[in-house]
Formats: structure tokens, C-alpha cells, sequence
């Protein structure tokens, strides 16, 4: 494929990004690589597999019980 590049850049055809959210670009000398990210942020999955523990506020005091905080 190929792609006029202008003043503002190049355009990469949304087809060839299809599921990518984010890229990161990069050059090595003559080669330009557009590499997608992975979005794997932890805290996105807090939640998605809950267990019972017995405490009746750990959802929302759970730092305090991870940390040791309670008093």
C-alpha cells in the first residue's frame, strides 16, 4: 500500500486498525513501525471475577484490609 504524505502527516486506513485504540510510532533508520498498544490497565479489571469474603464493608473499605490498616 501506499500513502501520499502531507503537510500534516500521513493517514493510516482505519481498516488496518481495526480493535487498535492506541499506537505508537516509531523510526529505525529508514523504516517507520506503527506498533499497536495493548491497553491492559489492572485497575479496568478490579471487579470482574468478585469473591465472598465474610466482610460486609470490604468493598468499600478494601484497602484498609489489604494494607492492614484497620484499627
Amino acid at each position: 500500500m501506499k500513502a501520499v504524505v502531507t503537510e500534516q502527516g500521513v493517514t493510516v486506513p482505519r481498516e488496518l486498525l481495526e480493535g487498535v485504540k492506541e499506537v505508537e510510532i516509531q523510526k529505525e533508520d529508514d523504516k517507520i513501525f506503527i506498533i499497536p498498544v495493548v491497553f491492559d490497565d489492572p485497575i479496568f479489571r478490579l471487579g470482574k471475577h468478585p469473591v465472598s469474603c465474610g466482610l460486609p464493608d470490604a468493598s468499600s473499605k478494601h484497602d484498609k484490609y489489604i494494607y492492614g490498616q484497620m484499627h
